[in-house]
């Protein structure tokens, strides 16, 4: 520390000199936990709070507790800066209580999700799309199983003719 050069530089030695262990004991110490405190947050003993206070208090060349606290405070305003703006997210929407006895008012337009009443129970649309919803009447649901099965037997039959013409084409 005799000229000003080398302080900067000692500093960060002492600071890349902490283990990740000391460092979480020390921002503990900093908001003035005791070494038992310390160990039960960490779930370690209170004789290995003291081994890496210590071990740190020697890195640092500090003579006390406090004046440890001191150093590492300092040095971590320093040298434990986050490099870049952290991303500022919107807080979370709440909802407002309604002052409507019901929690709507009747002239209110609903509105309503159209990819929920497509979608089924798993999230994923039904394999008809609009033709098999869930709200639909049980008459209304065997007309359209009809459509379909008269609609697949005219294929049938469509497919069954071409095969015979072709056939009838190729023999002869």
């Amino acid at each position: 520390m005799t000229d000003s050069g080398s302080y900067p530089s000692d500093e960060a030695a002492r600071w890349a000199r902490l283990t990740d262990k000391q460092r979480a004991c020390l921002d503990l110490l900093l908001e003035r936990q005791t070494s038992k405190q310390i160990a039960r947050r960490l779930n370690i003993s209170k004789q290995a709070v003291d081994l890496r206070l210590t071990t740190a208090r020697d890195v640092l060349g500090a003579a006390n507790r406090d004046e440890t606290a001191i150093l590492y405070a300092r040095l971590r305003s320093t040298y434990d800066r986050i490099p870049c703006d952290p991303v500022i997210l919107p807080p979370r929407p709440e909802l407002v209580p309604s002052d409507f006895p019901d929690g709507n008012p009747a002239d209110v337009l609903k509105l309503h999700d159209r990819s929920a009443a497509k979608a089924g129970p798993s999230g994923s649309s039904p394999p008809f799309g609009i033709f098999w919803r869930r709200d639909y009447r049980p008459s209304t649901r065997v007309a359209i199983i009809m459509a379909m099965l008269i609609a697949t037997l005219l294929m049938i039959i469509a497919g069954l003719a071409i095969g015979h013409s072709l056939t009838r084409l190729i023999s002869g």
